[in-house]
């Protein structure tokens, strides 16, 4: 290891702001679990790990991130902290800074895969929420994730620290107008389109009484603070609410998703013999 040349320091700082890294199609991956998920193998695509910036503590705590990172040729610095600080723009990097390559593709080549669960993420602006949707859908098994051309950066670091990994997991497509994200995958295998809105026809209860959620399902999650636009619950087959059973006004954008996600990936594997979704967790 060598320590990193002022050059290479200013390149990396340069991907927190969203336009380097949509020219470079580069980004950072902050902690010891994003920058093990970046160097871990892939079925279908390279490692996206090209160089990681280390401390000497970081290093002799995560030998294998290193070990791992020498064997896909990608340059490891051995980086004083306050310089790798200075590079993450957080307080505490825990010690390594990855530099990574995009990992999302084509929407064409994500429909073709006919995906039996996908989260469409349209109109969600903050990062930490979209990161966290992005790990639920990971954790409840789906199959994809659509982040429209009016929702936040998904590689913006808020984003990525949020999803503590999970980028690197679940195929992804970015920038889709919600109408062609819909139109696509309705057209994908006979997708049901659902979008979850708390003020919802249909109730998530008696989705799963009637057993209408064990096809391919593709569900619509949307802004934070005011859901989703008319317009976007009219792409929809149905719009569907959770449930609230006890007293809360409502719950949040990660809370909802992950319960409309499991919800679905139980229902899909029922007919397998379905484990309880609570035994992740």
């Amino acid at each position: 290891m060598h320590p990193p040349s002022a050059a290479r320091v200013a390149a990396a700082k340069r991907l927190a702001r969203r336009t380097f890294r949509s020219r470079e199609r580069r980004f950072l991956a902050e902690g010891p679990q994003a920058v093990r998920e970046a160097v871990a193998p892939a079925e279908d695509r390279e490692p996206a790990l090209l160089e990681l910036f280390s401390t000497a503590e970081a290093a002799e705590r995560h030998p294998e991130v290193i070990e791992r990172a020498r064997k896909i040729d990608a340059p490891v610095h051995l980086t004083p902290e306050a310089t790798l600080t200075d590079i993450a723009q957080t307080v505490t990097p825990q010690g390594l800074v990855g530099v990574c390559r995009f990992v999302d593709r084509g929407f064409d080549e994500l429909v073709a895969r006919r995906p039996r669960l996908t989260a469409v993420l349209a109109h969600v602006r903050d990062p930490g929420n979209a990161g966290t949707v992005l790990r639920c859908a990971d954790a409840a098994g789906a199959e994809a994730v659509v982040l429209t051309d009016a929702s936040v950066d998904v590689y913006n670091p808020k984003c990525v620290r949020a999803s503590v990994g999970s980028l690197f997991h679940v195929p992804l497509a970015v920038g889709v107008p919600v109408h062609e994200a819909t139109a696509g995958l309705s057209a994908a295998g006979t997708v049901r389109v659902l979008a979850a809105d708390g003020a919802g026809e249909r109730d998530l209860d008696a989705e799963l009484d009637d057993r209408a959620l064990g096809g391919p399902t593709a569900w619509i999650f949307g802004n934070e603070a005011w859901g989703l636009p008319e317009e976007t619950r009219a792409l929809a087959d149905t719009v569907v609410r959770v449930p609230i059973h006890g007293r809360a006004e409502s719950l949040n954008l990660a809370s909802a998703a992950a319960v409309c996600l499991y919800s679905s990936a139980r229902a899909q594997r029922a007919a397998g013999g379905c484990r309880s979704v609570t035994s992740a967790l």
